[in-house]
This record gives C-alpha cells, sequence and structure tokens, in this order.
C-alpha cells in the first residue's frame, strides 16, 4: 500500500467564519487529489477559552478576562510541500481568519496515496 506524505492542518475557527476560512484556504489549494477536491472536515460543536493579555487586540474578549466561545474545529490536508504550507497559512487562513492569532496545529502525516495510479476507492 501506497502512502502519501501530508501536513494536516487544525484549525479553530469562531462560528460565523468558517465558510469564509474554507473558501480562504480553497483559493490556495483546491484540498484533493485526482479523483476529488474540496476534501475536508468540521466539527462545529467545539468551544474554546482564553484570557487576553496586556498587549494583545482581542478581536473577542477583554483584557485580562477569561473568555469562553463556540467555535468550529476545521481539518484538512495538503501535500507535504513547505512552500505551499506557507501559502495556505499566509494566503488562505491568516488573510481570510477574523483573529489576531488563530489556533493552527500543523501535524506531519501520512495518508493512503490518492490518485489515477493508486488502486483505491473513495467513496
Amino acid at each position: 500500500m501506497d502512502l502519501q506524505s501530508i501536513y494536516r492542518i487544525t484549525v479553530f475557527v469562531p462560528n460565523g467564519s468558517l465558510r469564509h476560512v474554507v473558501d480562504g484556504v480553497k483559493r490556495v489549494h483546491p484540498l484533493g487529489d485526482d479523483y476529488y477536491d474540496s476534501v475536508l472536515w468540521y466539527v462545529t460543536a467545539a468551544n474554546e477559552e482564553f484570557r487576553p493579555r496586556s498587549g494583545s487586540n482581542p478581536v473577542r474578549g477583554r483584557i485580562g478576562e477569561l473568555h469562553n466561545e463556540a467555535v468550529s474545529m476545521l481539518v484538512f490536508s495538503i501535500p507535504r510541500d513547505r512552500a505551499l504550507l506557507d501559502k495556505v497559512l499566509a494566503d488562505g487562513i491568516r488573510a481570510s481568519h477574523p483573529w489576531e492569532a488563530p489556533g493552527v496545529f500543523i501535524e506531519k502525516s501520512w495518508t493512503l496515496e490518492q490518485g489515477k495510479s493508486a488502486s483505491t476507492s473513495r467513496g
């Protein structure tokens, strides 16, 4: 079985901004393979908690006060290409995410090879 090295990216997005962030990422990379595009996952029932510190410029919450809000967790993968990762982060996520410091987590991972040369199916 052939494996493809990827970056698996998880982004926490405030409710109401998920589609904007997804569209921003997909303008940079179609998120897919030879058979499918727009391949991603999201969970809309997550919560985030944080306390803005002095010097921050929070979109939500107040300096020094604990803040909790509903968020979505977006997960997608891209080929393990550092230039593509940098572009997705800068032009896809940061350019479309409303937060000063988006919660973004990147993992080196592998997935089953998908493509015209792979003998797998989806659906």
